[in-house]
């Protein structure tokens, strides 16, 4: 089973999974290539142009330690669902 490592985060900004929130599994210079853990998998991600997604790149280091490793779908969930609840709970303290 693949490994993947990713410290990114991505909203769709066109199509049909319009404001969906993507864990970034790959990318090059001109596709991304996302996984939500339910509609598209790990095994299957979904490959999408750079311009269509907006980079979620500052998260909370809580975040940030899920997603250094994740090898199954639930993972990717796990890791969505942490992120939704921070951004409805107002996100981070500002020191």
């Amino acid at each position: 089973m693949k490994q993947w490592t990713s410290e990114l985060l991505a909203v769709s900004r066109a199509g049909h999974d319009k404001d969906t929130v993507y864990v970034v599994l790959a990318n090059d210079d001109t596709y991304v290539w996302l996984a939500d853990g339910r509609r598209r998998l790990l095994a299957s991600p979904k490959k999408k142009k750079w311009k269509h997604v907006q980079v979620i790149r500052h998260l909370p280091e809580e975040i940030l330690a899920q997603m250094r490793s994740f090898e199954l779908d639930a993972h990717v969930r796990k890791i969505l669902s942490a992120y939704r609840s921070l951004q409805c709970s107002g996100g981070e303290d500002e020191d």
